[in-house]
């Protein structure tokens, strides 16, 4: 087998990830498949730490949107993405692979604070990484909380599982002519206003020139041939070849 290109990870998940086919909530098959795939790549001498959005429970943009005060709204999103981070904790622990959830807010009862070095040691231990609540602060997205944490624990690539297998001319939905991108560089993800991460989270990566690569996370196998270096998804870096 080849070796993973990479030896530390951080994967982010939408929360609409978990969902399935669903509307609303955690889909129990969606979140045991994904858990496979981390305990694969895992297993292959890997440290992965993952962010979770919480939009399959609570979105607090939408519901400030609507009239509630922003900064509640996003705590009570903040409270969603630790809810998500709790059941693929579960799915994971099934499968034998020690998790420990870490949260921005302090919910003791149910995860440890977050703490870098904490999560560092977790993780030289070979257990999987998960960082709840977001930045711990309202007004930031999970999107920016992913390029952060990266960041802070010395990981060498953000991996960002999506519906869709990488970075798209249009929507690939209602524009089946739409072209993927193999490569994009963070200046054009800007200029361009693509839909990869939002742009506090890509001028956070490109700052410190942290690598993106956006991919399916349902598809089979993707996340693995990610790690093992094969070309899936849409690279996005610093300096891309012409």
């Amino acid at each position: 087998m080849t070796a993973p290109g990479y030896t530390r990870i951080l994967l982010k998940l939408s929360g609409e990830a978990l969902m399935g086919e669903g509307t609303y909530g955690v889909d129990r098959d969606v979140v045991h498949r994904i858990a496979c795939e981390v305990k694969e790549v895992n297993d292959a001498g890997v440290q992965v730490s993952v962010v979770i959005g919480g939009g399959n429970i609570f979105r607090g943009m939408a519901k400030a949107a609507e009239g509630m005060d922003r900064a509640t709204a996003d705590y009570m999103g903040m409270l969603a993405t630790v809810m998500n981070a709790l059941a693929l904790q579960d799915a994971l622990e099934h499968l034998g692979l020690p998790t420990r959830v870490l949260s921005a807010l302090h919910i003791e009862q149910v995860a440890e604070p977050y703490i870098r070095r904490r999560a560092i040691r977790h993780l030289e231990r070979g257990r999987v990484v998960i960082f709840g609540a977001g930045t711990g602060n309202p007004f930031f997205t999970t999107d920016t909380a992913a390029s952060l944490r990266a960041m802070e624990i010395n990981a060498q690539i953000v991996l960002k599982g999506t519906k869709v297998d990488g970075v798209y001319t249009d929507d690939p939905v209602t524009h089946p002519e739409a072209m993927r991108y193999r490569e994009l560089s963070y200046q054009q993800v800007l200029e361009q206003g693509l839909q990869v991460m939002d742009a506090t989270a890509i001028t956070l990566c490109r700052d410190n020139d942290m690598p993106i690569i956006v991919f399916s996370i349902n598809k089979p196998g993707a996340l693995m041939r990610v790690v093992l270096g094969e070309e899936e998804g849409t690279s996005v870096r610093k300096e891309i070849s012409s």
